[in-house]
């Protein structure tokens, strides 16, 4: 297994865990949230917003394992309440492309900072 980094996400440095690890071709990424990776806090407190941070931490993180947002092949979208699932939807359809990876959204009880979306994905990566 190999621990993949970037600066260009939050580092959850506090936390036990890895930004994301590499199996093979195979990029399993931490949960991200709408964090500003240099302030380490979230960006608003707009859920599409957070929805956009999010995306682009995934994106910074697969970039650190030498791939992108097409490679993905399913996403677990956490949510602090299911009333936010369309405005997650909207951003989440711009900024990935057919065909969209299998997903799951789960309403939780509580996320970190407050946070309203936090999304985790595996991906796989050709040679």
């Amino acid at each position: 297994m190999e621990e993949i980094t970037t600066d260009n996400a939050p580092s959850f440095e506090a936390a036990p865990l890895s930004q994301a690890t590499k199996v093979g071709n195979t990029i399993y990424v931490s949960g991200q949230l709408g964090i500003d990776p240099q302030s380490e806090e979230l960006v608003s407190s707009d859920v599409q917003e957070q929805t956009k941070q999010t995306i682009e931490n995934i994106a910074a993180v697969l970039e650190a394992a030498g791939a992108s947002l097409d490679d993905i092949v399913n996403t677990t979208v956490f949510l602090s309440d299911l009333k936010h699932y369309d405005d997650v939807n909207e951003v989440y359809s711009e900024s990935l492309s057919e065909p969209y990876p299998s997903r799951s959204a789960i309403e939780v009880g509580d996320l970190v900072l407050d946070g309203d979306v936090e999304i985790e994905v595996i991906a796989h990566k050709d040679d």
